[in-house]
C-alpha cells in the first residue's frame, strides 16, 4: 500500500517510479483526493509478463467495501509488450484507488514502471478579453 495525495502527485516531476509485486500478491495505491474536476492519470509498464489493473472509488478510508466503486474493471494489461496509459476524472472528493494485481501468477514476481500525474480544470474567467 503506497498512499498518495494530489499535491505528492504533482511533486512527481517527470521521473518513473517503481513497485516490486510478488508472485501471488497485489499493490495497491490509494489517491487521497479532495478537490472534484481534477484529472488523475497514469503510464505504466511491467516486466516481466503482464499484469492486472484496476481503478476503484470509495468516498472515505472506513467506507463498507460493498460502497467502493470499480472504475475500471480488472483488466490483465500486456503492458510487458506495450506501455499503458490511462486517466479517471475526479466526480466526486474521496480515495481512487489503482490496483496492480499479480494474484494470477503463482511463480513470477513484477516490477512494475509508472508515472502518475495530477491535471487541474483549465477555467476561462474571460480576463484576457479587452
Amino acid at each position: 500500500k503506497l498512499p498518495l495525495t494530489v499535491e505528492e502527485i504533482l511533486n512527481f516531476g517527470e521521473s518513473n517510479r517503481e513497485l516490486f509485486i510478488k508472485s501471488s500478491t497485489y499493490s495497491i495505491i490509494p489517491i487521497t483526493v479532495t478537490e472534484v474536476g481534477l484529472t488523475i492519470s497514469w503510464i505504466f509498464s511491467s516486466d516481466p509478463k503482464s499484469i492486472s489493473f484496476s481503478v476503484v472509488y470509495q468516498e472515505s478510508e472506513d467506507a463498507p467495501l460493498d460502497q467502493c466503486k470499480v472504475l475500471i474493471p480488472m483488466t490483465r494489461c500486456n503492458s510487458h509488450k506495450e506501455t499503458i496509459r490511462g486517466q479517471v476524472k475526479v466526480r466526486n472528493s474521496g480515495i481512487y484507488t489503482l490496483i496492480f494485481d499479480n494474484t494470477f501468477s503463482r511463480f513470477i514476481s513484477k516490477r512494475v514502471f509508472y508515472h502518475l500525474a495530477v491535471e487541474r480544470p483549465v477555467i476561462y474567467d474571460g480576463s484576457d478579453f479587452p
